[in-house]
């Protein structure tokens, strides 16, 4: 089963992605960009969702340290997150995100990129 770290501050968002996802995916959470780091570090996730507006350590600067880390570079981060302006889906790319989804979050769109980004569907 495919690990996917969720790094996101707020409680409610972070159950929901979770109750979605744990089906499918080994699921694991963390409520900041500092603790995201620290858990992709140690669990090696297949793939992780960051929220860009983080607390301690943001989602832009937590995916550039990840995405700096020979070990870590090669994890799929796609971006989620209520920034949702002309642009922004640019910005988080530039910073090292592999993939962008504005909240609220399309849930099959949500499976969609998983799904091109691991390289499977996990409901087959």
């Amino acid at each position: 089963m495919k690990k996917i770290l969720i790094v996101e501050d707020v409680e409610l968002n972070r159950d929901l992605l979770v109750q979605l996802l744990e089906d499918s995916y080994e699921v694991i959470t963390a409520p900041d960009g500092a603790a995201g780091i620290a858990l992709a570090e140690r669990e090696q996730p297949d793939l992780i969702l960051m929220d860009l507006s983080l607390p301690v350590i943001d989602g832009w600067e937590a995916t550039r340290r990840i995405k700096a880390n020979q070990a870590l570079r090669t994890i799929p981060i796609i971006a989620l997150t209520a920034h949702a302006m002309s642009g922004d889906a640019e910005k988080a790319r530039a910073c090292g995100c592999d993939d962008y989804l504005s909240k609220p979050l399309d849930e099959d769109l949500l499976f969609e990129k998983l799904t091109q980004l691991l390289g499977e569907d996990p409901t087959r």
